[in-house]
């Protein structure tokens, strides 16, 4: 089992800033990348942004130049710094490790953009 402390979410008005952090541990043979992604109302979960362990990142257009993915392998946390937030954020975030032919997922938190 693979346990993730995801923590960052909340109420933010548009324009402000938030900054999740995700620290996986348990039974995780190989990490080739973190990540996250979001899940917005009435819509499927697509990527944010990810991160491989030689420091190689994706991100999706909607979010670029705004979010910054970062993350520390020897503690296997990834970070995400969202600036400029904007009401379209909104969204719960899911912590997402890629090991060995297989995806965790964390329980996600809720961001919400609104003013």
């Amino acid at each position: 089992q693979v346990q993730f402390v995801e923590s960052g979410g909340g109420l933010v008005q548009p324009g402000g800033s938030l900054r999740l952090s995700c620290a996986a541990s348990g039974s995780i043979r190989s990490i080739y990348a973190m990540g996250w992604y979001r899940q917005a109302p009435g819509k499927q979960r697509e990527l944010a942004a990810t991160i491989s362990s030689g420091g190689s990142t994706n991100y999706a257009g909607s979010v670029k130049g705004r979010f910054t993915i970062s993350r520390d392998n020897a503690k296997n946390t990834v970070y995400l710094q969202m600036n400029s937030l904007k009401p379209e954020d909104t969204a719960v975030y899911y912590c997402n490790v890629r090991g060995l032919g297989v995806n965790y997922w964390g329980k996600g938190t809720l961001v919400t953009v609104s003013s």
